[in-house]
């Protein structure tokens, strides 16, 4: 049997997606700065899924802006409010302890310019306390970002909350909601969001596509010089194929988010049940508050890594934390982050389902998993030693 459970790290295209792609090669393939007619039927299209886009978001189609993914817009966004902020004295940034390394290694490349960030503790369940936003924020505050859903445990923040906080201490709000977007329900008006971060790869749609929402009045600098493309704030050819693509995986995904809900849930719940019955197991995140295909739970006494390449020869796709991160030897930041020890971090195991899973996949999986878990402590010295009592454990 063959299981795909690393969706947080991409997803299979989907037919929709691909059928919106293909006329972009060969049919509508002027550049959308052209003025002739070819170019403007490209342009056409361009504003079309930028209109597509800017509905499922619950904004305007002007204040879409096309990034090369995720971490482009992260860039774009936290750059953007620093440059603005900085102007007018204002140089210190909030955002949390877990956030993708996209918003954490810009932070601190502004910290090296004399910026000052204030990381927010995410506590045990991985979930920003709205009033120690409230606490944090400074009269010199330029930006709070906070991320939507964390990639690795999948906890779902206060966003509304947060955003609130932050329109009424006069402070923009940015939440990098690439995992998010499709999977859940945003609406960037209601939610409070002045910037959001988003990736096609992540619901259905093509790699190396993406989007930052910028409510309108708010300054956007460039990173990216050359031509006047995306409004003057993003130069170089629009990948339109791509574009296109992403925005009938947005649509798909977004018009079926109450369906795959409601099948993923079980799905989700089920394996938890499964994996805790492994003695020494923790679930890491909120058992609720989280995204409905995430699993991330961690086994004492084994590495991660050798767990994955034993569920690989049993036919499974998983994760020990973020893709991005995947050829680091260091315990994940956002397990760190949530209190777990160093050797605890090391034994974790992400799971991220997609209504394609089906509950035959969900028994296999926690099948394997007990068994190579078991086969890896049969091997392990630290995990003698827990057992002869020379060490205490850690998850009891």
């Amino acid at each position: 049997m063959e299981i795909y459970a690393d969706n947080a790290a991409t997803t299979k295209m989907s037919r929709r997606a691909i059928d919106a792609m293909l006329p972009c090669f060969d049919k509508i393939y002027g550049n959308p700065s052209s003025l002739h007619s070819e170019g403007q039927r490209a342009a056409e299209a361009l504003m079309s899924a930028r209109e597509t886009i800017a509905k499922v978001l619950g904004c305007e189609a002007g204040e879409i802006y096309f990034t090369s993914g995720g971490s482009e817009a992260d860039n774009q966004a936290i750059l953007s409010a620093a440059e603005t902020g900085e102007k007018k004295g204002k140089t210190h940034i909030v955002s949390s302890a877990m956030e993708h390394h996209a918003v954490l290694h810009t932070l601190e490349k502004l910290k090296k310019r004399g910026f000052d960030v204030t990381l927010l503790d995410v506590h045990e369940n991985g979930i920003v306390r709205p009033e120690e936003l409230t606490a944090a924020i400074r009269p010199d505050t330029a930006l709070v970002t906070v991320m939507y859903a964390n990639n690795e445990i999948g906890t779902l923040q206060p966003v509304a909350e947060l955003g609130r906080i932050c329109h009424e201490k006069g402070v923009p709000f940015h939440t990098d909601a690439v995992q998010a977007v499709g999977h859940v329900h945003v609406h960037v008006k209601e939610e409070n969001i002045d910037m959001l971060s988003l990736s096609a790869h992540k619901f259905h749609g093509p790699k190396g596509i993406g989007a930052l929402y910028v409510k309108k009045g708010l300054p956007l600098t460039s990173l990216i010089e050359g031509g006047a493309q995306e409004r003057g704030k993003r130069a170089g050819t629009e990948n339109l194929p791509a574009i296109m693509g992403m925005a009938a995986a947005l649509s798909e995904s977004a018009a079926q988010i109450n369906e795959n809900t409601k099948k993923l849930l079980p799905l989700r719940d089920r394996l938890v049940r499964g994996l805790m019955q492994i003695p020494h197991t923790v679930l890491n995140g909120d058992p609720q508050l989280r995204l409905p295909g995430n699993v991330n739970v961690s086994f004492e006494g084994i590495e991660g890594e050798s767990l994955l390449l034993l569920l690989d020869e049993k036919g499974i796709c998983a994760s020990s934390g973020s893709a991005c991160t995947s050829g680091s030897l260091d315990p994940s930041h956002v397990l760190l982050a949530i209190g777990r020890p160093h050797e605890i971090a090391h034994g974790s195991l992400r799971l991220s389902l997609s209504e394609e899973n089906t509950p035959e996949e969900v028994e296999y999986m926690i099948g394997a998993i007990r068994d190579a878990v078991a086969r890896l402590r049969e091997m392990s010295p630290v995990w003698r030693d827990l057992k002869e009592g020379k060490k205490q454990y850690v998850i009891q």
